[in-house]
Order: C-alpha cells, then structure tokens, then sequence
C-alpha cells in the first residue's frame, strides 16, 4: 500500500476513534442529565435535524465570541501594573494570601476531583505549589470580588508552550460568565504579552460542555487517553486539547 493511502487510513482510524468517545460521552451525560434510554434515539434524531439546519456549526460559536470578545477590548495594563482588564473581570499574579480562601473552595469533593491531576491537599502543599517555578497562576476578580484563579503550569520557555488550569471557585460568581472572560485575559496574556505559541489543557472524561466552551476560543482536540486516572474506584478517560498563538490571534484580532 502506498505511503499516502496509509497515511489516510490511519487519519480515518483516527477520527473514527475520536467520534465513538465522543458519543460514549454524550451518551453518559444524556443519562446523568436523566435522559430516559428509550428516549436517547429522540435525542439522536433532534441531532440529526440540526446536522440538515443550514447556517449551523463550529464557525458560527467561534463567530459568536467575536462578537463579545475581541484583543481590542482587553484594557493592558500588565507593563505598569500587572493588571488585565475585561468587561469587570480583572486577572493579577496571585497573591498568596488568597491560598486559604483557594484551599477552602478545594475541599469540596465535587471540585477538587474534577482536576487531572488534583491541586494538593493542604495550605502548606498549596503554597509550595503556586511557588513553583514552572507554575504562573493569577486571580481572577469580578467587580473587585475574588472569584477564582487561573495559570500556567508545566512553562517550557524553550517551546513556548504551557498547560492551563482555571478554578471559578466562588459559587456566587458561577454562570455569569466570569470563567469565559478570565480565560480570554489568560490567553491574551500567553499570545499577546508573553508571546508564546502553544496552549493546552486536560480533562476528565470526554465532556460534551467543555468540549464546546474550549472549541469556541479555538481549542482543538488533541488525544484521549483512555482509563488514565482512578476517581472514586472508577476509572475515568482524560482529554487533552490544545490551542495554537497563530490560530486565537486571526480568530480574536
């Protein structure tokens, strides 16, 4: 077999993997959302309704952030004083005074499980840990109230690439679409001011919402790997996706 045909057949193989999680993990969220089985095939069919809507797709959500979100409307003031600026949400280097309001949000289950790998258990370790010197991590503040935190870990300057890991750990901020601005300030930090040319981030099990909340920034998928990490006696799949300088630049300039 030519080179070229096998190139393609392991592309198709590729691709065919990529759907099958992707639809294991519609299908386990339809039935954590209560979704009937009997009704999963109703579902399948309003799916495929979509799919013949005209006008519909992944350009029109990248399109939809274009219109909230643009490089313009950052207000940098990070040369001055370390301080970025979008629609009230504002990120700054953290401080490590907030480590025990941080701590706190991490005891819940529900959030500190919902990291791959997890944030360290104790104030102590967490001090540590923000210290590192290949972690970067910033505040993230909504009308001058501490929301959460986002940052940069595993930095290889040589590269240019970092991960990112975002925490909106204050429940009164939730929905209000702090977690979506701080993250364009994150990226706009990264690309614009310290220029690097790569993004990527991780996460647990194949799900659907993130999936399309990162793809709006830009973010594709890279890999999954399979059974990755144990939570709960349960073993669970880890994402990974990744977002390129060239790519956010032409979709947000």
């Amino acid at each position: 077999m030519p080179e070229q045909e096998e190139s393609g057949s392991a592309m198709r193989k590729y691709h065919e993997q990529m759907l099958k999680l992707v639809a294991k993990g519609f299908y386990n969220e339809l039935i954590n959302y209560g979704v009937d089985k009997a009704d999963v095939l109703s579902v399948a069919g309003h799916l495929l309704d979509n799919v013949m809507q005209k006008g519909s797709g992944a350009d029109k959500q990248v399109e939809y952030y274009n219109r909230i979100f643009t490089i313009k409307d950052v207000r940098d003031d990070w040369a001055s004083a370390k301080r970025l600026d979008l629609q009230q949400v504002v990120i700054t280097p953290m401080d490590v005074a907030l480590i025990p309001k941080i701590a706190n949000w991490l005891r819940a289950p529900a959030t500190r499980q919902s990291f791959y790998p997890r944030f360290p258990d104790s104030e102590k370790e967490l001090v540590r840990y923000f210290q590192s010197p290949n972690c970067e991590y910033f505040s993230i503040f909504h009308e001058k109230n501490f929301a959460g935190i986002i940052g940069a870990e595993n930095i290889d300057p040589e590269s240019g690439r970092l991960e990112m890991r975002k925490l909106v750990g204050d429940p009164d901020m939730h929905g209000k679409g702090i977690g979506k601005r701080a993250t364009f300030l994150f990226l706009y930090h990264v690309f614009v001011v310290r220029k690097y040319k790569k993004v990527y981030l991780h996460s647990l099990d194949i799900n659907i919402r993130n999936l399309n909340l990162n793809g709006k920034f830009g973010f594709e998928l890279e890999g999954v790997f399979l059974e990755e990490t144990r939570i709960q006696d349960k073993w669970r799949d880890v994402i990974r996706m990744a977002l390129t300088a060239p790519v956010w630049l032409e979709l947000f300039s």
